[in-house]
């Protein structure tokens, strides 16, 4: 194997394929990039056995072969080195050696016939999303899934995907986003859970590319191939919940708030607030949204009033200000409305005005019982 590269662009793919990278692996040879020479096309994979990511490059290079190269020591020398050409060649006794204009490196690599294959997608079922509405759909939702080992299929979003609308939601059971689009769309029924972490790589990667992204699935994989990229995952297994069943259908209280100003708010509140609690207190009376927080165990507390327009009984009632800050900084309209019954029951947040009438978005969020 010998093959020459731009600095710059290894760099760039080295350092989206680390994400990957778990700390305690117990394979060494999960600390590794496994990389590949096909017909003139360098690919390099990253894996942690659930979820694996592939990128490929151009080179002028047609000998076929695979090594696996200790990831961080091969970072950490791309990293320091200016864009350049580098020259990697294989010698006797696994050894690598890697050129620069003005210096030689030596590293020892794995054979890459012992990196662990990716996860096989057969009998898959196809369906393509542009890129930005793709990550339109993650940024709107993947803050709520929860992360608890008990309850795995809470530790994803739910792709639900029919021939005249789709659903996406995530929750944590204290928490729920539930984000509908009418133009994602499938002649069948599409159902399916993809965990966290390759949303989040999938999230950050898509912010530098705009195409179409293309994803086959089964019942337990999933292959998102994009750009110069693919991604392979093991789908959450388990029947999600019935979300609907939690969202409160009658909420005759009814605020609506410039969302901006509710937010800073809250992000101040939640300074002052119980480190164990995270609780605001939200008391609404007229048009006043008075917003309280107190940590009794330092003496502090703060009181900020807001102007709302509101439509409802007085009510007073009791939020986690983590989650009141998460779904307003997701949430991009102007003026949101707040949807409340009793202070026992849940609020529902959601755009006063949606802009596009292909997408909707409502967040549910758990109160807290009042002090």
């Amino acid at each position: 194997m010998k093959f020459i590269i731009s600095s710059e662009s290894l760099l760039k793919n080295l350092q989206v394929l680390g994400s990957i990278l778990n700390n305690n692996n117990t394979l060494p040879i999960l600390d590794c990039f496994l990389f590949e020479i096909i017909n003139n096309d360098l690919y390099i994979t990253a894996s942690d056995m659930e979820t694996s990511l592939t990128s490929s490059i151009s080179i002028d290079s047609s000998i076929q072969s695979n090594i696996a190269i200790p990831a961080k020591l091969l970072i950490d020398i791309v990293r320091s080195l200016p864009d350049q050409p580098l020259t990697f060649s294989v010698l006797e006794n696994n050894i690598l050696e890697i050129n620069s204009n003005n210096g030689h490196y030596s590293l020892s690599y794995y054979d890459g016939s012992d990196f662990p294959k990716p996860l096989a997608v057969e009998e898959a079922s196809a369906i393509n999303f542009q890129s930005s509405i793709l990550l339109k759909i993650i940024n709107s939702t993947i803050f709520a899934a929860g992360n608890d080992d008990l309850r795995p299929v809470m530790s994803g979003v739910f792709f639900q995907i029919s021939s005249d609308s789709s659903c996406f939601v995530a929750t944590d059971a204290h928490k729920l986003v539930k984000y509908e689009r009418k133009d994602v769309i499938s002649d069948t029924a599409i159902e399916f859970i993809v965990p966290n972490k390759p949303l989040n790589i999938l999230k950050n990667i898509l912010q530098d590319h705009d195409s179409d992204t293309n994803v086959l699935y089964n019942k337990t994989n999933a292959i998102f191939n994009f750009s110069n990229f693919k991604l392979v995952c093991r789908l959450v297994d388990g029947k999600y919940p019935n979300y609907d069943a939690v969202i409160p259908k009658e909420n005759p209280n009814i605020l609506e708030i410039d969302r901006l100003q509710f937010l800073q708010a809250a992000k101040r509140s939640s300074i002052f607030s119980s480190k164990s609690t995270n609780q605001v207190k939200l008391e609404i009376k007229g048009n006043k949204l008075v917003i309280k927080a107190e940590d009794v165990d330092f003496n502090n507390k703060s009181e900020e009033v807001l102007d709302c327009n509101y439509n409802g009984s007085d009510i007073s009632i009791g939020f986690n200000s983590k989650f009141i800050v998460e779904m307003l900084s997701n949430l991009d309209s102007e003026l949101i409305k707040l949807e409340l019954s009793s202070p026992s029951r849940a609020g529902i947040i959601s755009p006063s005005i949606v802009d596009n009438d292909s997408e909707s978005i409502i967040m549910l969020v758990m109160p807290i019982m009042l002090n």
